[in-house]
This record gives C-alpha cells, sequence and structure tokens, in this order.
C-alpha cells in the first residue's frame, strides 16, 4: 500500500456514523487536491479488507453515486440506519450530515 492509500483509508475511517463525506474532501483531507479517483480506487479495491465504511462516501453534489438497482438502495439502507435522511432519488443534505473532517466541522 501507498503513504497516499494509507492517507486515504485513515481519512474514509474517521467520517463517522450518521455523517457523510465526498470523494473531493477525503482526497483533500489525505492531501490529494485532485486525488478524487484515488478515493474511488481504494473504495472499490479495499473496502472489504480493512472494513470501511463505504456506504458514507458519496458525490460532491450530495447525491450516491451508485445507480439503481447497482447498489444505491444498498448505500441508502445503510445510511438510513445510521440516521440519515435520503431521498427517493438518492440525495443527501450535506448541510445537515457532511463531514469534512476532524479539524474543519460540518460542511458549509
Amino acid at each position: 500500500m501507498t503513504e497516499a492509500t494509507g492517507r486515504i483509508i485513515k481519512a474514509i475511517l474517521a467520517v463517522p456514523k450518521g455523517k457523510v463525506s465526498c470523494y473531493r474532501d477525503i482526497a483533500l483531507a489525505a492531501g490529494l487536491p485532485n486525488g478524487a479517483r484515488q478515493v474511488v480506487r481504494a473504495l472499490h479495491s479495499m473496502s472489504e479488507k480493512y472494513e470501511l465504511p463505504w456506504h458514507r462516501i458519496i458525490r460532491a453534489d450530495g447525491f450516491i453515486a451508485l445507480e439503481s438497482g447497482q447498489g444505491r438502495e444498498l448505500q441508502a439502507g445503510l445510511l438510513r440506519a445510521e440516521g440519515v435522511k435520503v431521498s427517493k432519488a438518492g440525495k443527501i443534505d450535506l448541510a445537515l450530515y457532511g463531514y469534512k473532517g476532524e479539524s474543519s466541522g460540518t460542511r458549509r
């Protein structure tokens, strides 16, 4: 594992239950300003091995990235179980549930 991947994993693990973060903010927290795609790759390849809370990571516009029938319902269900309100379209209010990191608090 690279040092950058380790920082990504640490940033993902820091997102608390009942909160969400976006790929971009995880990348920024890991010191990778243009690393959103690296976050996606890490989630895809390492979520199971490192027990990452993959369901807490969403798009910067507040929507779940997965399509209906390809995991959106599972992700929405996991978030709802943590108390996060998810619209039928898969949108989460980042002003209420967004998390940027320990030092920066919630979004917006």
